[in-house]
Order: structure tokens, then sequence, then C-alpha cells
């Protein structure tokens, strides 16, 4: 049989929120961004260990329909709004919060009202302050809140940083300014009970003094870093994914010999080349550079105990294809076919981080975990990474 899997260790995303609200004040409450499946990891497979998140963000309303489906009865917010009249009313029926940033949606809400105690009385007003993609200019947002507000909703004021992952970004102290200056004359003018969200995990992070009402933590809760400097191990989060395969076959190969499509690569030495079962079929990214590379862990029976080797560290060699990998052998001592091959995650054992293979496919974290594919074995599990 194929030996591709994706393990998902729900210890290690409790253990994520936990660092989430380690952070901020126990007055602030945390909206889990569990949009894109859970950012590929799985949202059937998450939904355990978020149970302590105050409520969960989605991007759309068919996302919010499985989760429902699911058991979540706290507070779900589509992170996106509503697409149509008809998706509102159905919004209200399955009791989710919106976002809403433009004049279409406040005119369903105010058309169309929720019962006075359904958690749909609470409306997230998107404030467009520098990230120019969506939401309410603030010269806007007085003259749509106040009948909103006439209406019996309670409002959230809510933005999103362009450049959070960049603490001394210039843009940053700009959006923070704009958001308070906002939140302030809404409060003054409208509302004095309007509360406020701002920060996603980058956010969280780096600015502290902005963590307001609500904070809305993604790519943190999964393990893998926010930030443009700083490793997900260094803030002390751990890795819920763990992408891995076997190798399928080892071959000797001489010195000017060529590996794979394009003959990209060519050996400068005699080599231990082994092939493994995974490819951009199952989401390991084809455009990785020469920096890539995966990690073999030993069979615990053939090293001493007292070693300090966890596993050895094996350069991705040749263009990455479908349905399979080249990676370089040569320095392992005694590699064998069915050998254990981890792509990123597990990195308490020496694997790579989801970011160090991000970097060597010019992309982000982010990226990679969305884009794995239904194709490996999929397992939960939930024990600490570091035993």
């Amino acid at each position: 049989m194929r030996h591709a899997t994706i393990t998902i260790n729900r210890s290690a995303l409790s253990h994520n929120l936990n660092q989430v609200k380690q952070r901020i004040s126990p007055t602030t409450k945390v909206l889990a961004m569990v949009k894109a499946n859970a950012y590929g990891h799985g949202v059937e497979a998450c939904l355990p260990a978020l149970q302590q998140a105050d409520g969960l963000g989605v991007a759309c309303f068919s996302e919010a329909l499985q989760i429902r489906e699911l058991g979540w009865s706290k507070q779900l917010i589509l992170i996106e709004g509503v697409f149509s009249k008809e998706e509102w009313q159905q919004s209200l029926q399955a009791q989710c919060q919106s976002i809403v940033h433009h004049q279409d949606q406040v005119n369903w809400a105010l058309s169309h009202l929720p019962e006075d105690d359904s958690p749909c009385r609470t409306i997230w007003l998107k404030l467009n302050t520098g990230m120019n993609r969506l939401g309410f200019e603030p010269d806007e947002l007085i003259d749509v809140a106040k009948p909103l507000v006439k209406a019996g909703y309670q409002l959230i004021l809510t933005s999103h940083f362009a450049n959070a992952d960049t603490p001394l970004h210039p843009s940053n102290e700009q959006q923070i300014d704009t958001f308070n200056q906002a939140l302030a004359e809404l409060k003054q003018q409208v509302d004095p009970n309007i509360q406020a969200s701002l920060c996603n995990s980058a956010g969280i992070i780096n600015f502290p003094q902005c963590h307001f009402d609500w904070v809305r933590p993604g790519i943190m809760l999964y393990g893998s870093t926010p930030l443009e400097a700083v490793s997900a191990e260094n803030l002390q989060l751990q890795p819920v994914m763990t992408f891995a395969a076997s190798i399928m076959a080892i071959h000797n190969i001489a010195a000017g010999t060529s590996v794979g499509y394009g003959s990209r690569f060519i050996a400068n030495r005699p080599m231990l080349k082994g092939i493994v079962s995974i490819g951009y079929g199952d989401g390991y990214p084809r455009v990785v550079d020469g920096s890539a590379w995966v990690s073999l862990h030993p069979n615990p029976a053939e090293i001493d105990k007292d070693s300090p080797i966890k596993a050895y560290r094996c350069r991705v060699i040749g263009r990455v294809a479908m349905d399979m990998i080249a990676i370089d052998l040569t320095d392992v001592p005694n590699p064998k076919v069915g050998d254990s091959i981890t792509l990123w995650g597990d990195t308490a054992k020496g694997a790579p981080s989801v970011d160090d293979i991000a970097h060597s496919a010019h992309t982000l974290g982010y990226e990679l975990l969305c884009r794995t594919t239904q194709r490996p074995l999929r397992q939960v599990v939930e024990s600490p990474l570091d035993e």
C-alpha cells in the first residue's frame, strides 16, 4: 500500500489556542478562524480541540452550515458576510453572525431583523483602514452604524491589517490610528457599547495594545508562524499537521547522472537516491527550490538509545512529480525501502516545518497547508509532540 499520510495532532492545536489565550486579557474573546476547512487540516478533526474558543470564523455560509451540522453551538461568524438577501435570511435561521461591509448587506439586515434573543442581533461592521479590500470608509461609518443600532443591533467594529507580520511597517500605525479614531467617534455619536476587533495572528503578537474585545487567530492556531522574521518554534507554537510518506525505492547513481523531469538535477558525485511516495498530487509543492529537505526517521531499534540523532536531513533533488519526489540518501546509514519520511511537521523530532518548505517554494505556510489534497490517508492523534 502507498504510504502517504497527514496526521492532525489535536493536542498541538489545543496548545496553540492556549498560547493565544496567554497573550490576551481574560476579558478578550477568541474568534478561532477555521475557514478553508480549518486551513486544510479538516474542520471535523479540529473542532474538538477548539472548544475553548469563544467563536469560530468562516469565509462563507456553506462552511458555517457544515460546522453547525457538526454540533458547534457557540458564535459563528461569516467573515465575508452574506452574498444575497436569501443568504442573509438563511444565516438568521442558522444563527450565524455576519460581517457587513457594503450597503446591500446593511439593507438586508434592516429589512429582515432577527429575533430579539438571536445571536444575529450582533453585527460585525467592517471598516477599511488601509487594506483596501472590503469595508466602509471612515467618513461613511456613522451614517451606516446609526440605523443599525436604531434597529436593535449591537455592533462590533472590525478591520484587518495589511502588514501586521512586519511590525515596523508604517501602514500599521496608520491603520491603528484610523481604527481608534473611528471607534471613538462611533462610541461618542452612536453607541458607547460598540465593541471592537482588529488583530489577526500577527496582530495578536505584535500589537497587544490592540486586542480590544475580540482577537481573530488563524495561522498561529495551526502551528505556522504569522511573522516575517520569527519562527513558530520561537513563538512556542507546535505544528498541528505532520505530512509524511515512505521510501519506495533506493538506487545508486553515478556522478553526472540526471534525476527527474527536465534533467534539472545532475549528481556531482556518486550518490544514493531514494524515491518517496509523495508529490504535488498530494499537496507537496512542485516549485520547491534546491533548499527543500525532508527528514528520515531511523528505526528506534537500530540506533543507540543515547544517540542525539532524531532524524537524518535529506535534500530533495530533481523536480517534484505528481506522485513522487527524489531525495539524497548518501549520508544516511543503512536506509531501507519503507523508511518513514516527514515532509513537514513534527519539528520536535527533527522534521522541517511547513514554513521551511514554504520558504523553499517562495510562498507562505498558509498556502501549503490549504493545498494538501484528500489522497493521503488522514488520521487524528492527541499526544504532546515532545514525547
